[in-house]
């Protein structure tokens, strides 16, 4: 998988994915991580890459043509996603996740100030996401956020596959209860049932558990669940 990042600050890219499991996965070269900044695109001395809105208003707008020119840099391979990440976009979740690593190459594109020129996002092929319903400062942290669900899914980067399988969101549901050593803390024990080593009905547990916790936490996961 390459993820190919269009952003004014890439230092916020290459150092989250220095650590963990996007450094593990770029190590055993699962993915790359490359990025590109529009300030090298510009065409003054001063690599300006905003200007002041078209019928005024407060804040700077990202202009055209150094996006453009950043994006149009990029090799791309035939099997791709271009994204660029804007509050307007559809919602980002594990359906989708999991759809974006079936792909070989991912570009995204980071917003910053008050927002894209509405002409880049009339790149052809250009897929709007958001991560959520707030506003951020930049689209660095969308982009981490995409590209750290989207690794997690792809054979090897985990340490075991499996885990991926019972991971919240998964099957629809959220994840179920988790233990460790001690047994016993502070009074809070173990639930027994964990330590029967019957296989069985511990996968019985954790689905009702999942089911149990959904259901309060998250009921319009347990609804659409329920009507698969």
């Amino acid at each position: 998988m390459k993820f190919d990042i269009i952003t004014l600050f890439p230092e916020i890219i290459t150092g989250y994915c220095s650590f963990s499991i996007p450094a593990r996965a770029k190590k055993k070269g699962i993915i790359s991580v490359d990025t590109i900044n529009p300030r090298d695109f510009t065409r003054d001395r001063h690599k300006k890459a905003d200007d002041t809105p078209y019928g005024g208003g407060a804040g700077m707008v990202l202009m055209c043509q150094p996006f453009y020119d950043a994006y149009d840099s990029i090799p791309k391979t035939e099997n791709m996603a271009s994204i660029i990440l804007t509050p307007q976009g559809e919602v980002f979740n594990q359906a989708k996740a999991e759809q974006l690593a079936q792909k070989d190459q991912i570009v995204m594109m980071c917003g910053h100030y008050e927002g894209f020129d509405e002409r880049i996002r009339q790149i052809p092929g250009l897929i709007e996401i958001s991560i959520g319903d707030f506003v951020l400062t930049g689209g660095e942290l969308a982009a981490l956020c995409i590209i750290d669900a989207v690794t997690r899914l792809l054979p090897g980067a985990l340490g075991k596959d499996e885990s991926v399988l019972e991971e919240s969101f998964s099957e629809g549901l959220l994840e179920y209860p988790h233990y460790t050593k001690p047994y016993d803390f502070r009074g809070m024990k173990v639930p027994d049932i964990l330590l029967s080593g019957n296989h069985q009905e511990i996968a019985k547990w954790r689905k009702e558990q999942a089911l149990a916790r959904t259901k309060v936490k998250r009921p319009d996961l347990y609804e659409k669940y329920l009507k698969k």
